[in-house]
């Protein structure tokens, strides 16, 4: 590992991308279907934590990959204040 690694990512990195999309896609319909502020309010966890992962990669994604994953967060955010509404 390189020094300027973070371990999370190392971690991370590491991870069965099937099972990782799976787990966000229970998150998501859970949220979806949770009537009401509590699912608006678990959008809006799994959009921050969405961020946090984006910010992180940023330096390291193609252009066209930003385009898409800011559009899908915006898209993910958009809902998750409808929902709260």
């Amino acid at each position: 590992m390189q020094r300027t690694q973070s371990p999370l990512l190392t971690r991370l990195a590491r991870l069965n991308s099937t099972t990782v999309f799976l787990a966000a896609l229970v998150v998501v319909l859970v949220a979806l279907f949770t009537p009401g502020v509590v699912g608006g309010l678990l959008l809006l966890a799994l959009a921050a934590a969405l961020v946090a992962l984006l910010a992180t990669t940023w330096p390291v994604q193609a252009p066209q990959t930003r385009v898409i994953r800011l559009v899908m967060v915006t898209l993910l955010i958009a809902v998750a204040l409808v929902k709260l509404l």
